[in-house]
């Protein structure tokens, strides 16, 4: 088992806020530092300082962090070429040591592409499986070929395929709850298939259809990696609270079906409940980056009580 936490930096932190955290993750034992690629703050409240690019903040915390992965969930098709992608993924990987994995998907807040003028297609479900196609298979191409490719929306001709990832294969993740589309791309090119922010009987359900999809292409489905990421709101009730009011939310007005809320004991339960449906990676979603206590509870209170 893994245990990751998950950061939102475009609700209002900077680089040395998600470096602090990282920091305070991987002294914990924590497996994975992941944040989510997005450049507008989401709901009311101070945008200041401002976003912070996914790949050029992950690329930082590879050369300031030893031991954690470095992740996004998930960087967006629109924001990037993919043979800039897989450049960039690739460099931060080896900048890293091999800790780095790339979480893509089609992305679907409209407001910050108009914000920043990033063109945002109607259908994108197409982009995301073709630079999967494309990402991947600069990846996989053998040093000394050329790799080529002409799909409706990218062109690449002769492309060196370089660099190349010290992870091989470089851990890929895709996610979301689609019922044909997302579990098809996920069992073709992905190594991790994540369902996020829903109850138990729809993790189970994510689960069994993306083994079906990897079942129909002849793929073992124990090859595919499944993860859960729930948002965390961890401790006594006043800390709750505290979580809760960092969300602009009520206590009353979230389910413990779908976030990890309460105490270790009750956090450690659900975890393994879902452990039990299959999952094989956990992401505590994590808001307030400034509050270094709630992953110091995660780690002293909550750790020592899951599985490895």
């Amino acid at each position: 088992m893994e245990y990751c936490i998950f950061t939102e930096p475009q609700q209002g932190y900077s680089y040395d806020d998600q470096l602090a955290l990282a920091l305070a993750a991987e002294g914990h034992g924590f497996d994975g530092f992941f944040r989510s690629d997005h450049y507008l703050r989401m709901g009311d409240g101070d945008a200041q300082p401002g976003p912070t690019d996914a790949w050029t903040a992950l690329a930082g915390l590879a050369r300031e962090t030893s031991t954690i992965r470095l992740g996004t969930l998930v960087s967006s098709v629109t924001y990037r070429y993919p043979g800039v992608l897989a450049i960039q993924v690739a460099q931060v990987d080896a900048m890293s040591g091999g800790r780095a994995e790339l979480g893509l998907g089609t992305g679907w807040f409209e407001r910050e592409h108009r914000a920043y003028g990033i063109p945002f297609p109607d259908k994108r479900f197409g982009m995301l499986e073709e630079q999967l196609e494309v990402v991947t298979g600069l990846w996989n191409t053998p040093i000394g070929e050329t790799f080529s490719h002409a799909g409706p929306h990218y062109t690449l001709e002769d492309s060196p395929a370089l660099p190349k990832p010290v992870q091989s294969p470089m851990p890929v993740i895709v996610g979301g709850g689609g019922p044909k589309r997302t579990p098809a791309i996920a069992a073709r090119f992905a190594t991790e298939f994540n369902i996020g922010f829903v109850d138990e009987p729809t993790v189970a359900d994510k689960f069994a259809t993306v083994s079906a999809a990897c079942e129909r292409i002849d793929r073992d489905p124990a090859t595919l990696k499944r993860s859960v990421a729930l948002t965390t709101l961890a401790g006594d009730r006043a800390d709750v609270r505290r979580h809760a009011a960092t969300l602009g939310k009520d206590v009353a007005d979230i389910s413990p079906d779908n976030h990890f809320l309460g105490e270790a004991s009750a956090i450690a339960e659900k975890v393994h409940r879902l452990i039990e449906l299959g999952a094989e990676r956990i992401y505590f979603q994590l808001f307030d980056l400034g509050d270094l206590d709630h992953v110091d509870y995660l780690g002293r209170e909550v750790l020592p009580l899951l599985p490895r």
